[in-house]
C-alpha cells in the first residue's frame, strides 16, 4: 500500500493518487506499508531512488543500513512490534530521506506510526519539511518504547509483590509456574525494546554525524533531544533486565526452599514410622515363643512401644528446631 502525504493549513493531509495516478509534487511523505513489487518500482522511478528490498532491510551490517548515496540518505533501523501480545516480534523500518520528501519502507502496521499520522494531522509544524517529519517518527517510535518499558515495570512489580508479600501480609498460595511465566515474558519484551533502542541509537548517531545539508538545524536539535531520551530509556532498560533476573532467581530459589520442605517432611515421616514398624515386625514374626505373645495385655503393650517410638523422634525434632 502507498500512502502519500502532503502539508497542509491544518496539518498533515492524506491523498489518494490510486494504482497508477501521478504523485503530487507537494508531496513530503510517501509512506510504503507492505508494497508490491509494482508500488516499489513507481517510487523508484519518480523520486530517481533504490528502495531496499525486505531482505536488504534485514541485514545487520550498519554498512547496509545506514549510508549516504548520491545525497539520498538511507537508514533502517529494528523497531519493536507486536508488544500487546504474548509474543513480541522485531521489524525493520527504512527511512529515506530524497530531496524535499521523506519515503519510508515497512512490512508492519505499527501504533507508533498510527499515533504519529492521528497527531500530525492537526499540528502543521510537524510537517513542514521532511527531516522533521523523520524526527516525528522516530519520537513516536521511542515514546511508544517508552510506554511499553513503564507496563513491563509495572508488571514485574506486581509479580514482586506476590513473590514477596510485604510485611503483615499472609501469603497465599503461590503459583511460581505462572509467576516463572510472567517473568519470562517480561524478559523477552525488554530484550526486543533493548534491541530496538540500541538500533536507534545507531540511527540517531549517523544522523547527527551525516554532513548531509538535508537535516536542518532545527531538525538536528530534536534529534539531539530524541539521542537524550533513548539513552536514558536504555539504562532504565537495563536496569529492568537486573530486576527481572533477581526475581527470576528468586524465584526459583523459592521452589527449591519449598521443594526441600516437602522432601523434609517426607524424611520426618519415614523417621517417626520407622521404628513402629520395627515393633510390629518384630511381634508379627511366626516363631513359636515371643514375649508377650500370650498375655492379654500384650497387644496395648505393643501399641504403647509403638507410639512411644514414634513420638520420641518427633519430640527431639521439635526440641531442635528442625520441624
Amino acid at each position: 500500500m502507498l500512502n502519500v502525504f502532503v502539508p497542509g493549513a491544518r496539518g498533515l493531509e492524506r491523498v489518494e493518487v490510486g494504482l497508477s495516478g501521478p504523485i503530487p509534487d507537494e508531496a513530503v511523505w510517501l509512506d510504503l506499508l507492505n508494497p508490491t513489487p509494482e508500488e516499489e518500482k513507481r517510487v523508484e522511478q519518480v523520486l530517481g531512488i533504490d528502495v531496499p528490498s525486505r531482505e536488504e532491510m534485514r541485514e545487520i551490517e550498519t554498512s547496509n543500513r545506514l549510508y549516504e548515496d548520491n545525497g539520498t540518505l538511507y537508514l533502517t533501523c529494528t523497531v519493536l512490534y507486536k508488544a500487546d501480545t504474548d509474543l513480541p516480534e522485531t521489524t525493520q523500518i527504512t527511512f529515506i530521506l530524497a530531496g524535499s520528501r521523506l519515503i519510508t519502507n515497512r512490512y508492519a502496521d505499527l501504533l507508533s506510526f498510527r499515533g504519529f499520522v492521528t497527531f500530525a494531522e492537526t499540528h502543521p509544524a510537524t510537517c513542514t519539511s521532511a527531516p522533521l517529519l523523520l524526527v516525528g517518527i522516530l519520537e513516536a517510535i521511542v515514546n511508544r518504547i517508552a510506554d511499553v518499558l513503564e507496563r513491563v515495570g509495572s508488571d514485574i512489580d506486581n509479580v514482586s509483590l506476590r513473590v514477596f508479600p510485604r510485611a503483615g501480609r499472609r501469603p497465599g498460595r503461590r503459583n511460581y509456574q505462572q509467576e516463572l511465566q510472567l517473568i519470562g515474558q517480561g524478559g523477552e519484551l525488554i530484550s526486543k525494546a533493548r534491541e530496538s533502542l540500541v538500533s536507534l541509537t545507531r540511527l540517531l548517531g549517523f544522523l547527527q554525524q551525516s554532513g548531509s545539508n538535508r537535516v536542518s538545524n532545527e531538525a538536528r536539535a530534536s534529534v539531539r533531544t530524541v539521542a537524550r531520551d533513548v539513552v536514558a530509556l536504555s539504562d532504565h532498560a537495563t536496569f529492568l533486565v537486573g530486576k527481572a533476573q533477581f526475581l527470576l532467581d528468586a524465584t526459583l530459589g523459592l521452589v527449591t526452599i519449598d521443594q526441600n520442605n516437602i522432601l523434609k517432611i517426607f524424611s520426618v515421616v519415614t523417621v517417626l514410622l520407622l521404628p513402629p514398624s520395627v515393633i510390629g515386625a518384630f511381634f508379627g514374626m511366626n516363631f513359636a515363643y515371643i514375649p508377650l505373645l500370650h498375655e492379654p495385655w500384650g497387644v496395648w503393650a505393643a501399641t504403647a512401644m509403638m507410639v512411644v517410638t514414634a513420638l520420641a523422634p518427633w519430640l527431639y525434632f521439635k526440641r531442635k528446631g528442625w520441624l
